[in-house]
């Protein structure tokens, strides 16, 4: 039963379920089940009044929110339905505590859903907070396939703070091409970059400049991208519950006139702090709250602009709607344009600031061991990828975690994974001499229980004086930010700068140009997890490492999650 959810039978909305603890200790608990259908299909949508090809659920672009309580089930019946290609939906900050074989990550827990098959994904939502989905299939997710996920306290819990209601805010930009087009470019000799995108969208509209294009391609007065409109009643405050699901950029969040506080990263509660804008990477989720103190007399802008790149992408708008003014009723000022796209010194301050509320924190143990992750771009037999200590990683045809539970050697490579690099000698802030990498399969095998620490240092790319921002994610896990610095980390001396004191968990964290970041995480969930960049096109080009422990404890893998690769052996007729 190691690592396992047992479902008993109970009425129609609620059941009894036995939930196992990594520790050994069965809880008995009564929850509700939300048994959801969702059908998975291309539809021609004008999110940013451009006409293109985008995935939907339910025909939502972005996909319908899930709202739960902590402790709740979720079973999710997705059919696929996009006729040509495969699919995985990945329930993002879900930590999936026995039941790995939902995480809906392709090549790691199961095999892509192929066209016209069901998938059937089963978990707890353990922890309240604010979550995401989306797809975990090649480049799917710039296509519009995700949603926000928000999961509140059980009844009878109270928060450490107050509002009134509450907004979901699920931000991503937006590319006219295929992600079809990218992949292959992004594949080719000679590499054709994916370059930014053409609109920022707030909950799924944005505006495009139709100027000289046809109606029927771009159309500026389709409903489908009218602004987002966030309705509040003057003197109230409310939480919005912020989700970036970019595929590249890295964004600021602001509303004109208005400070935001902020009081939760991730799932985890945040020591409040105010600020005028919010730096959000993609992967990370935030709460924020705000209270309509200003004029009631007019709306206001809610705007978000790229940061980290230097932009040709338009802002994204959308509306703060103070009732009972129309809530379509534009304000009568400019958009507010955000910070400068450079300034990473603002940026690094936010990440500095951001600590676990006094009251929540939860005190890292010490090490068992130390991995040091340098991220560079390099090339691998004249095609460009990005690598981790010199490694672009591949996912192997059959899925990780079956291969492991089927003692299948040959399905990935079994040396281990690097856990450091010539830290002495390499020169993080220039263009390497040989930019020329490897790739391997291989895995980080963990000791079940053990806490480990992973720095993460960044590097110039190919590109003289440059180094790209980029959003690290772990599955099945949260981890302790201990700190953020300039330059090479020095592995003598920079953990004294740990920050010890109400470290922050996340499941997201940025690594900003020719810095570190380190964070602690304890290997207490069973399976093999994801630890990868959140930007699409790294991600596809070998950005990510994998964290085994516990493997032996997962139970069996079901017959749903195979039909690829090796595991074709094991189909029932």
């Amino acid at each position: 039963m190691a690592g396992e959810i047992l479902f008993f039978k109970g009425t129609k909305s609620r059941v009894i379920f036995l939930a196992f603890c990594l520790v050994g200790t069965c809880l008995l608990a009564e929850a509700e089940v939300h048994n959801l259908t969702w059908e998975v299909s291309y539809q021609y949508k004008s999110l940013d009044c451009y006409k293109k090809l985008a995935i939907a659920i339910n025909g939502e672009t972005p996909g319908p929110t899930i709202n739960a309580t902590e402790g709740d089930i979720i079973i999710v019946n997705v059919k696929n339905n996009l006729l040509m290609e495969n699919l995985a939906i990945h329930w993002h900050g879900i930590r999936q505590i026995g039941t790995p074989w939902s995480d809906g990550t392709d090549g790691v827990s199961q095999c892509g859903t192929m066209p016209g098959d069901t998938f059937v994904y089963q978990f707890v939502v353990d922890k309240a907070g604010t979550y995401m989905y989306h797809s975990h299939y090649g480049m799917q997710r710039e296509s519009g396939l995700y949603g926000l996920i928000k999961v509140a306290v059980p009844s009878g819990t109270e928060e450490p703070f107050t509002y009134y209601r509450e907004h979901g805010v699920v931000l991503s930009d937006w590319y006219h091409s295929s992600s079809y087009e990218q992949a292959t470019g992004l594949t080719s000799i000679p590499y054709v970059w994916i370059g930014e995108p053409q609109s920022l969208l707030i909950n799924g509209r944005g505006k495009y400049d139709c100027a000289n294009l046809d109606a029927s391609v771009c159309n500026a007065t389709s409903p489908e991208c009218a602004p987002a409109s966030f309705t509040v009643v003057p003197g109230e405050t409310y939480r919005f519950r912020i989700a970036s699901l970019t595929s590249l950029s890295a964004l600021s969040f602001q509303i004109e006139g208005h400070n935001m506080t902020v009081v939760e990263a991730d799932g985890n509660y945040v020591e409040p702090f105010a600020t005028e804008n919010l730096y959000i990477y993609a992967g990370e989720t935030y709460s924020v709250l705000v209270t309509a103190n200003q004029s009631s007399s007019s709306n206001y802008w809610i705007t978000t602009n790229v940061v980290g790149r230097e932009p040709s992408t338009p802002i994204g708008q959308a509306i703060l709607n103070y009732y009972p003014n129309h809530n379509h009723k534009p304000p009568t000022t400019t958009p507010p344009p955000g910070p400068l796209w450079n300034d990473t010194d603002a940026r690094k301050k936010q990440s500095l600031a951001i600590e676990a509320r006094q009251g929540y924190n939860q005190i890292p143990p010490h090490p068992d061991k130390v991995i040091v992750l340098l991220n560079t771009q390099n090339k691998v037999d004249g095609y460009t990828k990005w690598a981790i200590n010199n490694v672009s990683h591949t996912l192997p045809e059959t899925p990780y975690l079956i291969a492991l539970k089927k003692n299948w050697l040959d399905v990935f490579d079994q040396t281990p994974a690097p856990e450091s690099y010539d830290y002495e000698n390499y020169d993080i802030y220039s263009v390497q001499n040989n930019t020329n990498a490897t790739t391997s399969s291989s895995i980080y095998r963990l000791e079940f229980n053990s806490t480990v620490d992973v720095i993460l240092q960044n590097a110039n790319t190919m590109t003289a004086n440059n180094s790209e921002t980029h959003p690290w994610h772990l599955h099945g896990h949260d981890f302790w930010v201990l700190g953020f610095g300039d330059g090479k980390y020095d592995m003598k001396n920079n953990d004294a700068n740990y920050k010890f004191k109400n470290p922050i968990m996340k499941n997201t964290v940025p690594l900003h140009p020719y810095g570190w970041t380190a964070l602690r995480f304890q290997a207490n969930n069973p399976g093999i997890w994801l630890f990868h960049c959140h930007i699409e096109a790294h991600f596809l080009l070998g950005m990510l490492v994998l964290f085994e422990s516990g493997s032996s404890m997962v139970s069996v893998p079901p017959q749903a999650n195979m039909g690829c690769g090796k595991t074709k052996s094991l189909m029932q007729p």
